[in-house]
């Protein structure tokens, strides 16, 4: 029997034979398949899990920042840089923190490099997508994800994981935004930079995704006395009070 010479019949003729792993490797290459395969098996974990009883007190979170593009990643933007921090309750852990730039296959915006100092030359060198993805997630594991105005990372990280694995974000995640706006509901402005300064967080460097998240991550610390005060006690409390506000 003769095989297939174009790439979706081999596919299929691969998928007859030997199932969807040879498939897809036959696809994308090897490397691109195992980083898929993970990917998709991270998210069917994670559908699995629960966090909603676990304390604030205690719970282990990543709490992260994507610098991109621009504002829509459904109309040409891509994700350019990615940086976390690991925390259980009030504290960072000492683990070594995540940080990675992406290559957007497209050329960054002259303001975009002026405001977060990333060029085309270090995208150029960058790790591609699936790469940044697979060792984000592989960082994150099955922990809670932080993120201040996290619509725009969620967004994001959907469209990536979309178009790379056919999978969406499944983790669970709190915005600093949103619990600024429930603790502090007549505040003029919910900016990252307004608030930091507002509870007394040093301002290092900023529009960079790891300088971010661990400033990101103080403001959260700032934040957790404050909420356990109003009888807030698990991560469920808290985004049934959210849910409200």
């Amino acid at each position: 029997m003769k095989e297939p010479k174009s790439p979706m019949g081999r596919m299929w003729h691969l998928y007859k034979m030997g199932g969807i792993t040879p498939a897809i490797a036959s696809m994308l290459g090897s490397a691109n398949a195992q980083q898929m395969a993970f990917i998709r098996s991270m998210s069917r974990d994670q559908r699995k899990e629960s966090a909603l009883d676990t304390p604030l007190t205690e719970m282990d979170a990543v709490v992260f920042d994507l610098e991109t593009t621009g504002f829509n990643p459904y109309n040409g933007d891509e994700i350019m840089s990615i940086g976390g921090v690991l925390i259980r309750g009030g504290e960072l852990q000492e683990a070594e923190p995540f940080y990675t730039l992406v290559n957007p296959r497209r050329k960054i915006p002259k303001h975009i490099t002026e405001l977060t100092g990333i060029t085309n030359e270090m995208a150029e060198e960058a790790p591609d997508l699936m790469q940044g993805l697979h060792d984000f997630l592989d960082f994150a594991g099955k922990r809670v994800l932080i993120a201040h105005g996290s619509g725009h990372d969620k967004q994001f990280l959907n469209a990536a994981l979309w178009r790379t694995s056919k999978i969406n974000l499944t983790h669970r995640v709190l915005d600093t935004m949103m619990v600024a706006k429930w603790l502090e509901p007549k505040r003029k402005s919910y900016g990252l930079d307004e608030l930091l300064e507002t509870y007394g967080v040093d301002v290092t460097v900023r529009h960079h995704a790891l300088h971010d998240s661990v400033m990101t991550a103080k403001l959260w610390f700032q934040f957790l006395p404050i909420i356990q005060s109003k009888q807030v006690v698990t991560i469920g409390d808290l985004y049934a009070y959210l849910s409200r506000h």
